[in-house]
């Protein structure tokens, strides 16, 4: 059996070029174009890149960024502050503050000061507590890019054990919440779970969303999965162990090129829609 590659790189890539033709309409009509508003606070290398090409993103589709970096000392009330004047400002129609801030830095407090209407990357607690009530709202931004790709390669959800290794709020979470959305029987791993080999190997679809290294073997998926690798680690390395896995799968994302570009094509997906909603 070969297994069919989930490839995020190339939706992705569909995604932005129509919301581009959108966007130009959009700015045709009304003279004004989506605008996301990106916060980094600190001097994370890793942080500052994921932020440059969210900003890199928005410019190749024709959207405005607004890019505000904070020194490394900035109080959590100097980043509320911030947030505040975002929220304000009509011209914004997106806030991401880049995860993670410095440690002390109050980070709930502060995704939870975003406006639920400009909370694009679905961090807010709001928005979680809406997406588990199956309330419209904007979604983490992993996980629904997760489901749109699973969507385009029609993986059938319904009736299906799905198993999600991680927990975190604005990944393990939200996924498990979009798949039981879909009628998907979902149990939620996580650090002190028992008999983690037995339960993956019971499940059709696999999510992998811990962030360890391949801490999820290749041996311990059953044939015909679907396997779903949301981890990113040093060396191009996810959660699963993709070389054996990938064997015995019947779908796989790919580390890089799943389901990281399919994050930001999401987060742009939404500024787009909160743009329109304010017009």
């Amino acid at each position: 059996m070969s297994s069919i590659i989930l490839d995020g790189k190339k939706l992705s890539e569909k995604i932005k070029s129509s919301l581009k033709e959108e966007i130009t309409s959009l700015k045709s009509k009304s003279g004004k174009q989506p605008t996301l508003a990106t916060i980094l606070v600190g001097s994370n290398s890793s942080s500052q890149t994921y932020v440059n090409m969210k900003v890199k993103s928005c410019e190749s589709i024709g959207m405005t960024s607004k890019k505000i970096e904070l020194p490394e000392n900035t109080t959590t009330e100097e980043l509320l502050s911030v947030i505040d004047s975002l929220n304000n400002d009509k011209s914004v129609n997106g806030i991401l503050l880049q995860h993670p801030s410095p440690k002390a830095i109050d980070e709930r407090l502060a995704f939870d000061r975003i406006l639920p209407e400009k909370d694009v990357d679905g961090v807010t607690t709001l928005s979680f507590g809406k997406l588990s009530m199956g309330e419209k709202t904007f979604y983490p931004c992993t996980p629904y890019g997760i489901m749109l790709l699973m969507e385009e390669y029609n993986i059938p959800l319904s009736g299906k054990n799905a198993v999600v290794v991680g927990r975190s709020a604005i990944l393990g979470k939200p996924m498990a919440m979009l798949l039981l959305d879909k009628n998907a029987t979902v149990t939620i791993c996580h650090s002190q779970t028992k008999n983690l080999p037995d339960l993956v190997h019971s499940a059709d679809i696999i999510v992998g969303a811990v962030g360890k290294p391949e801490l999820i073997k290749g041996e311990w998926i059953k044939k015909g999965a679907v396997v779903i690798d949301a981890g990113y680690n040093a060396g191009n390395v996810g959660d699963i162990e993709l070389s054996v896995a990938s064997l015995r799968s019947s779908y796989h994302t790919p580390v890089p090129g799943g389901v990281g570009p399919m994050t930001i094509s999401v987060l742009l997906k939404q500024t787009v829609d909160s743009f329109k909603a304010g017009l």
